[in-house]
């Protein structure tokens, strides 16, 4: 099949005059065999260009990329007979110590609405195991364009290992104060070292409540992108050499050319370039507070399971969040429903 650029079949159908019924079945009458291998071709150079880390849906949108359209369904059939089907994901195994006496601070990250990059950084820390040991890898991602800002891989799961990927973040893109940082409860991220950097740049932090891994889920996507794609796809003689790969993988592959569906089939890089080029003004992220009366328990039913009409549209909210005594510039609860505007009556004139 060869390549048709950016027309669609329909457009190029109407261009000349005839239908796609008939465009396909001169298509499969005139060159069935030759279109096929074409297709298959086209697959096998995407799966072997990326390894066997993109499935149905990415190779189809890399063929639409480089101007080839074929069916999803299609290349799903393809890649089954041909065993080209990705790497399955393994079970996921939790790793995070919550249970501490440190301070855990306000989530404001279920509050932001994102416009721009370094705006909210989301972080986290995965296990990987080699043939003789367990070693650990922090990540620091742009919540925005879901690129890798920051990484650091180790022996140890003390607070210096997510610093340094902390730091690295820092040293790349240079955050002006009053970025987010989001992350889990967990010990590394509450002591007083990491909270300590964070305040000495001017970086807010953020913290999610248990079982509510929701706001953090850019960051557990690329832990299982990562591992699914790279490490259970690989075997390491040590970890220098698991350093190596994982640097290609981040900094060479997933950053600059794999295409990410959140972003609507961009590399993140590749989002950022867009997104400055349509950003107008300043591009500060917004945020909001709720209501007291829209505020509920997390262990509530709804108010319509539980038969109640319905007061507000807002997300889901614990009572443990109320951003009372916290203070954030430009940002300020809303007013009460029962706040209304002074009235001034004309001298001599009663009053009601």
């Amino acid at each position: 099949m060869s390549l048709q650029g950016g027309l669609t079949i329909e457009r190029m159908c109407m261009l000349a005059q005839v239908s796609r019924a008939g465009f396909y079945r001169w298509l499969t009458a005139v060159a069935p065999v030759e279109e096929e291998m074409d297709v298959r071709a086209a697959i096998h150079h995407v799966a072997l260009e990326h390894r066997g880390r993109y499935g149905y849906r990415r190779v189809s949108r890399e063929l639409r990329r480089r101007g080839l359209v074929v069916n999803h369904k299609r290349v799903a059939r393809l890649m089954r007979e041909d065993n080209l089907l990705a790497v399955q994901p393994q079970a996921w195994v939790q790793t995070t110590d919550s249970n501490h006496e440190l301070k855990v601070y306000l989530n404001l990250a279920v509050r932001m609405q994102l416009s721009g990059i370094n705006q909210l950084w989301v972080a986290d820390i995965t296990y990987i195991r080699l043939q003789t040991e367990f070693v650990y890898l922090a990540v620091v991602l742009d919540a925005f364009s879901r690129k890798v800002v920051g990484w650091a891989l180790g022996r140890s799961l003390a607070a210096q290992l997510p610093m340094s990927a902390l730091e690295q973040a820092i040293a790349q893109r240079q955050p002006l104060p009053g970025l987010v940082h989001h992350s889990d409860r967990g010990s590394q991220y509450a002591c007083r070292e990491y909270v300590n950097l964070l305040q000495s740049h001017g970086i807010l932090p953020s913290m999610s409540r248990p079982a509510n891994p929701y706001d953090n889920a850019s960051c557990e996507s690329f832990m299982r992108t990562l591992k699914r794609e790279e490490i259970y796809a690989n075997t390491y003689r040590d970890l220098e050499d698991l350093r190596a790969r994982i640097e290609e993988f981040i900094e060479r592959y997933y950053n600059r050319i794999r295409l990410h569906s959140a972003l609507g089939y961009l590399p993140p890089e590749e989002f950022e370039q867009a997104a400055s080029g349509q950003a107008n003004g300043c591009g500060a992220a917004s945020m909001s507070f709720f209501r007291h009366g829209e505020i509920y328990r997390w262990n509530q039913k709804p108010r319509q399971e539980r038969g109640e009409p319905n007061r507000s549209n807002s997300p889901a909210h614990p009572i443990d969040e109320s951003p009372t005594g916290y203070s954030l510039a430009g940002c300020s609860p809303a007013e009460p429903d029962s706040a209304s505007p002074a009235i001034e009556y004309p001298q001599g004139e009663a009053t009601p």
